[in-house]
This record gives structure tokens, C-alpha cells and sequence, in this order.
């Protein structure tokens, strides 16, 4: 079987050796030493997922990832990075990156981060059922949502958390549920990813009259569709 293949964009030389030494033996793993190097090879080359630095020279991880997003809104973005401001978190996962690791971390805990993204983004591409939603067709397969002369396209997580909301619409959802359902756990930094990727579904239904997604104080959410 194929090894899948990933993008690893760190200057740290030190780190990029361990790293690339840890996961070699899994992955077919390429390193590039700043962002615009590792833009370049991924205009040209075919990756499964992205393991980005944000502090880099040329070209910082956040512009790498934006690059990245704006010719593809489906492969897997894990930032790892010293920088541990709730703040850039944030501004990571607004960018479209599915994940943010903060130096140091353990190699297992960045192979099992892998390993999730890998199996959901196989399995997401197993499953042909579209789904109705509003005035859009949803596509999980691709991370699409479609209307007559408009086509959304989503992060892995939002097509994720959209999926379980369509699962489970005009349900009450327990926020730890909704938690280790799209990223396995339920801590502090994990609810506020969860906020910023509903905030940014709630933007795409703006216009849509018919479908709510409600916050339920010390609860959870509800997402209806009347």
C-alpha cells in the first residue's frame, strides 16, 4: 500500500529532522524549509495532508495555509507552532486549518492528529450521499454546498460539523458531544475552535430564512431546518 504523502513546511532545522526522522517510517514525507518553497511544491506535486510552521521565512504559515485553501478546501491543514496565543489559534483555524499542535508536543500525539485526518478524509471520499439543506446541495464527499449559479466550498471540519448537524437536526446537542464526535475531545481550546467553525456556518445560512443554528446556554446547540 502507498504511503500517504505529507507537506511539512518548518525552518527549524533541529525539529525538522526529528519530525521527519519520527514519521518517515509511516509517511512519505517531504520538508521544506520556508513557505514559499513548500507552496511551490504544492502547486506541483500531490499531498494528503499539511504540517505547517507559521513562523517561516519568505513566507509565514498563515499565508502558506491561505495559498494552500484558495486551490484547495479539502486537504487536511495541521498548524504546529511555539506560538500558543489563544489569538493565533484562532486566527489558524479562520484561516481553514483543521488543527493547531503548540510546540513541544509529543510525536504521538501528532501521529494520532494525522491518523484522524487521514481515515476521515478516505472515508469522506467513500460517500457518495448528497444532502439537501436550505437552497444548497451538500456534497460531504467534496465539502461543497451548491446553489443554482453558487458553489460553497468548506474545510474538512466544517463539512464535518455540518454533516453531524444534519444527522441530528432539530435535536439538542450536548457540546461535549459535538466535541468528541469532530475532534475527539473536549477541552478549553477544542470548544473554542467548535465556536469559530459554528460562527462561520452560521455566516454561510445568513440568507437562509429557514435553518437556525441555536445556541443553547450551558447546553449546547441546536441546528433546525423548518
Amino acid at each position: 500500500m502507498d504511503k500517504s504523502k505529507i507537506l511539512y513546511a518548518e525552518d527549524d532545522t533541529t525539529i525538522a529532522f526529528l519530525i521527519q526522522d519520527s514519521l518517515e517510517t509511516y509517511y512519505e514525507i517531504e520538508h521544506y524549509g520556508n513557505g514559499k518553497s513548500a507552496l511551490e511544491a504544492f502547486n506541483n506535486k500531490d499531498f494528503d495532508i499539511c504540517l505547517l510552521d507559521i513562523m517561516m521565512p519568505e513566507m509565514n504559515g498563515f499565508e502558506l495555509a491561505q495559498n494552500i485553501r484558495e486551490k484547495n478546501s479539502e486537504i487536511p491543514i495541521i498548524f504546529i507552532s511555539a506560538k500558543a496565543l489563544k489569538e493565533d489559534r484562532i486566527k489558524g483555524l479562520k484561516i481553514g486549518a483543521d488543527d493547531y499542535l503548540v510546540k513541544p508536543f509529543s510525536i504521538e500525539e501528532l501521529m494520532l492528529k494525522i491518523e484522524v485526518f487521514l481515515k476521515r478524509s478516505k472515508k469522506t471520499e467513500s460517500s457518495s450521499t448528497k444532502y439537501t439543506v436550505g437552497k444548497y446541495q451538500f456534497d460531504p464527499k467534496n465539502y461543497t454546498l451548491q446553489d443554482a449559479g453558487n458553489i460553497i466550498s468548506l474545510t474538512q471540519r466544517e463539512s464535518e460539523l455540518l454533516l453531524y448537524f444534519i444527522r441530528h437536526k432539530n435535536t439538542v446537542l450536548k457540546r461535549q458531544d459535538i466535541l468528541k464526535a469532530i475532534w475527539g475531545d473536549d477541552d478549553y481550546f477544542m470548544g473554542r475552535s467548535l465556536d469559530v467553525f459554528i460562527s462561520r456556518l452560521r455566516k454561510v445560512f445568513s440568507d437562509e430564512e429557514n435553518i437556525t443554528i441555536e445556541n443553547l446556554h450551558g447546553i449546547g446547540f441546536r441546528f433546525s431546518e423548518k
